[in-house]
C-alpha cells in the first residue's frame, strides 16, 4: 500500500487491519502501532459515511470480536492510546505534534470497534475484551479489566476538559507556536499564522469531538435493551471512583461547547495531511518515528467541500449537548444520586458571589448571558429545547435569571414557532416546548411582562397578518391553535391539559388582549360547544339503543343510573368517556374566561366584545349542573353590558361598542362577582420520568449524532417511529 490512498472496498484486505484482528497478540510496544496509527483522513462527518465504513470493515470487526479474548489486541490498542495522550502536552512543548495525531487516530479506531462490540455482546462479554493474560490463556474478568476501562473513561474526560481549541491569537507568543510558524513559512504564501492556526485547531477540535463521541458510544449499550438500564458497569465508573471528581468540569465544558457553537475547521487544513509532492509536514514530523506510513482511506477527500449542513452547524457543540443529555439522564444508584444531574441542577451565574452549598460538591459557575443567548438561538433542535426544559425545571438559578430578562421574547418566540409548526415536529419536541411555556407561566411577573412586549410583523404566523401584537396575545393565539390542531388530529389529552394549564396560569394577568386573540378564545369555546353537542347526541343514541327504545324519554345523562351504564357496550362506554373529557375542557375554558373577567375585565374590552358577540353560545350551559356555578359571573357580565348597549341604541359602530364597554367596566359592581380560587397549575414530572426521557434522549442521539450510525434492526429501546 505504501503511502497511497485506499478505497473503502479494499479495507477488509488491508494488511494492518488484518493483523490487528488476527490470531497473533501484538504487544503495546510493537512498532506496528506506529504504522497502524500514522494515517491521514478526513474524519467521517455523517452517518452515511459511517455506515459505509462499518459495512466495509464488518468482517474485520467480527474477526476481532472472536479472537480478541485470546490476543488482547483491543487492550493493547487502548494502552497505546493512553500512552499517546499522556505525551500530548510534552509533544506540544517539544514542537512535535505526532502524538496528537496518533492519539486521534487511535481513538477513532477504538470508537469504531467499541460501537460494534457494544451492539453485539452483553456487558459481561464486553468486559472480557478489556483484559488479556498471556500465560493464563483465555481471559477472565479481573482487576486489570476494571483498571483499563476506568483509565480509558478518565482519559476521555480529561481530553474533553483539558485539551483547548487552539487559535492563533491565543498562542502567538508561545515558543512552540513561533517554531511551528517558522517551520511552516515558505510552504504557504500569505497568512502563515492564519493557515497554521486553523491547522492546529483542526487536530485539537477533532480529538475533542472524537473523545465526546467515544463516551457516547460507551454509554450506547442502552440502545440495545428494551428496559431502562439501572445497573451498568459504565454508569458505575462514570458516577464513582476516579471519574467522579471531573463531574463539574465535564458538565461545564460540554455546556461551553454548546454555547460557543464552534464550527468545524475548513477542510484541507489538516496539520498532518499528505502533500501532493510526497513531502510536507506529514513526513517531516513522522520521519524517523514511523516507517511505511500509509493513508487508510479518505471519506470525502482531504480538501473536499464541506456540506451546506455542516457549514451551518457545529459538530462538537451538537455532540457535546447529546452527551450532556445522556449523562444527565443516567439513573440514580441506591447509594449515589446522579452527579451530572446534580451539577446541572446547581450551577450558578459567574456574577453570583454567594457561597456554594457544602451539600453539593459538583456545583460550578458559568456565564448565564452566553448560555441564554445560545439557548435562544438553538431552539430549532429537539436537544436544545430539552436542555432548556431541564434547566428551567431543575436549576432554580437559571429559571430566576431567565424570568428576570428584559428580552424574554428572544426565548419565547422560538418556542411559539415550534408549537405553531406542530405538524412538522415530533410529539416529544412539542411536549417539551409546551411544558417550557407552562413552567414560565407559573410566574406572575412573566404573565404580566409578556403583555408589555409589542411585536411587529410576525412573518411565520400565516392565519392572519399580525402587524402589531403583544407577546402575550401571540402566546394565546399559538396555544389555542395547538389545542384546535390536537382536537382534530392527535386527540392527546396530555397535550390538551398542558395547553389549558398554561392559559389558566396567564388568565388573571391578561392585559390589552388583541382583538384576534379575544376572538380565538371565544371561537375555541364555540368549537368545544359543538363538539359537546355531537358527543352528547352520540352518547344518548347509544343509551337508547342499549335500552331497546328510540322513543321513550331519557333522564338527563348526568343522572343516568349505574344500571343504565351496565347496558353500555365498549363503544357506548367510550362515548360516555368522551363526553366526560369534553366537559372537563369546557369547564376549564369557562374558568379561564371567568378568571379574566373577575381579575382584569377593565383591561380587556376586546374579550368582553367577543363575549357579547357570541353570547348565544353560553345559553345551553346556564342550567347545566357541571357549569352553573361558573356561569353566574359570565351571565352577570353578559347581562350588564347587554343592557348598557341596548340603552345606547341600535346600529352602533365597533368603536362605539368598545367605548361603552370601557365605560361600563368602571361601573360594573365587582362585589356582585363570585370569587373563585385562583387558577394556578404547576408542572410536576410524573413518577419514573426516566421511562419517558431516556428513550427520548437516545432517539435524539440515534437521529442527530454526528458521524454515528447504528443498524436500526439492532435498536431495542424504541421503535423507529418514535426515534
Amino acid at each position: 500500500m505504501g503511502a497511497n490512498s485506499s478505497s473503502i472496498s479494499e479495507l477488509p484486505e488491508n494488511e494492518y487491519l488484518q493483523k490487528l484482528s488476527g490470531s497473533e497478540p501484538i504487544s503495546e510496544n510493537d512498532p506496528f502501532w506506529n504504522q497502524l496509527l500514522s494515517f491521514s483522513f478526513t474524519t467521517p462527518t455523517n452517518s452515511a459515511d459511517l455506515k459505509l465504513l462499518e459495512e466495509a470493515t464488518i468482517s474485520v470487526c467480527k474477526s476481532l470480536v472472536e479472537k480478541n479474548p485470546r490476543t488482547g489486541n483491543l487492550g493493547s490498542l487502548i494502552k497505546v492510546f493512553l500512552s499517546r495522550t499522556k505525551e500530548l502536552k510534552i509533544s506540544a512543548e517539544c514542537q512535535n505534534h505526532l502524538f496528537i495525531w496518533q492519539a486521534h487516530n487511535a481513538l477513532f479506531i477504538i470508537c469504531c470497534l467499541l460501537k460494534v462490540f457494544i451492539s453485539r455482546m452483553s456487558e459481561e462479554e464486553l468486559q472480557l475484551h478489556f483484559t488479556y493474560e498471556e500465560k493464563a490463556g483465555p481471559s477472565s474478568y479481573g482487576a486489570e479489566c476494571e483498571d483499563l476501562i476506568e483509565e480509558l473513561l478518565c482519559c476521555l474526560i480529561q481530553l474533553i476538559v483539558e485539551i483547548p481549541l487552539l487559535y492563533p491569537c491565543q498562542h502567538t507568543d508561545s515558543n512552540w507556536w513561533k517554531w511551528l510558524c517558522s517551520w511552516y513559512r515558505g510552504r504557504y504564501s500569505g497568512g502563515v499564522t492564519s493557515a497554521l492556526g486553523y491547522a492546529v485547531r483542526d487536530i485539537t477540535y477533532s480529538i475533542s469531538l472524537e473523545a465526546v463521541t467515544t463516551l457516547i458510544v460507551f454509554l450506547s449499550c442502552q440502545l440495545f435493551h428494551k428496559e431502562i438500564l439501572r445497573e451498568s458497569f459504565i454508569h458505575r465508573y462514570l458516577m464513582h471512583g476516579r471519574c467522579l471528581p471531573y463531574t463539574s468540569r465535564l458538565v461545564k465544558t460540554l455546556l461551553y461547547n454548546f454555547i460557543r457553537q464552534e464550527r468545524s475547521p475548513p477542510p484541507g487544513t489538516h496539520v498532518f495531511q499528505q502533500q501532493t509532492d510526497g513531502g510536507g509536514l506529514l513526513y517531516g514530523i513522522a520521519s524517523g518515528v514511523a516507517t511505511g506510513l500509509w493513508t487508510v482511506f479518505t471519506l470525502g477527500g482531504v480538501g473536499s467541500k464541506a456540506s451546506a449542513q455542516l457549514e451551518q452547524c457545529s459538530p462538537l457543540a451538537s455532540q457535546s449537548l447529546l452527551l450532556l443529555l445522556v449523562l444527565a439522564n443516567l439513573t440514580d444508584t441506591p447509594d449515589t444520586p446522579n452527579p451530572y444531574r446534580q451539577a446541572i441542577m446547581s450551577f450558578k451565574n459567574t456574577q453570583d458571589n454567594t457561597a456554594f452549598s457544602s451539600s453539593n460538591p459538583h456545583a460550578f459557575q458559568i456565564n448565564f448571558n452566553s448560555l441564554y443567548t445560545a439557548l435562544c438561538e438553538q431552539q430549532k433542535s429537539d436537544q436544545a429545547t430539552l436542555l432548556l426544559y431541564m434547566l428551567l425545571h431543575q436549576n432554580s438559578n437559571v429559571r430566576t435569571y431567565v424570568l428576570a430578562r428584559t428580552d424574554i421574547e428572544n426565548l419565547v418566540l422560538p418556542i411559539l414557532e415550534i408549537l405553531y409548526h406542530v405538524e412538522e415536529r415530533n410529539s416529544h419536541h412539542v411536549y417539551m416546548a409546551l411544558i417550557i411555556l407552562l413552567i414560565l407561566t407559573e410566574d406572575d411577573g412573566f404573565n404580566r411582562s409578556i403583555h408589555e412586549v409589542i411585536l411587529k410583523n410576525i412573518t411565520w404566523y400565516a392565519e392572519r397578518v399580525l402587524t402589531e401584537i403583544s407577546l402575550g396575545s401571540l402566546l394565546i393565539l399559538v396555544v389555542i391553535r395547538t389545542i384546535q390542531y390536537n382536537m382534530t388530529r392527535t386527540r392527546d389529552k396530555y397535550l390538551h391539559t398542558n395547553c389549558l394549564a398554561a392559559l389558566a396560569n396567564m388568565s388573571a394577568q391578561f392585559r390589552s388582549l388583541h382583538q384576534y386573540a379575544a376572538q380565538r378564545i371565544i371561537s375555541l369555546f364555540s368549537l368545544l360547544s359543538k363538539k359537546h353537542n355531537k358527543v352528547l347526541e352520540q352518547a344518548t343514541q347509544s343509551l337508547r339503543g342499549s335500552l331497546g327504545s328510540n322513543d321513550s324519554p331519557l333522564p338527563d345523562y348526568h343522572f343516568w343510573e349505574m344500571s343504565d351504564c351496565l347496558h353500555f357496550s365498549e363503544t357506548k362506554l367510550r362515548h360516555a368517556q368522551d363526553l366526560n373529557v369534553i366537559e372537563e375542557v369546557i369547564r376549564m375554558m369557562l374558568e379561564i374566561i371567568n378568571s379574566c373577567l373577575t381579575n382584569s375585565l377593565h383591561h380587556n374590552p376586546n374579550l368582553v366584545y367577543a363575549l357579547l358577540y357570541k353570547r348565544d353560545l353560553f345559553e345551553q350551559f346556564r342550567t347545566h349542573p357541571s357549569f352553573q356555578d361558573i356561569m353566574q359571573n359570565i351571565d352577570l357580565v353578559i347581562s350588564f353590558f347587554s343592557s348598557r348597549l341596548e340603552q345606547a341604541g341600535a346600529e352602533l359602530s365597533v368603536e362605539r361598542v368598545l367605548e361603552i364597554i370601557k365605560q361600563g367596566a368602571v361601573a360594573l359592581p365587582k362585589d356582585r362577582l363570585r370569587k373563585f380560587p385562583e387558577l394556578k397549575f404547576k408542572y410536576v414530572e410524573e413518577e419514573q420520568p426516566e421511562e419517558f426521557f431516556i428513550p427520548y434522549v437516545w432517539s435524539l442521539v440515534y437521529n442527530s449524532a454526528v458521524a454515528l450510525y447504528w443498524n436500526p434492526r439492532d435498536i431495542q429501546l424504541f421503535t423507529m417511529d418514535s426515534g
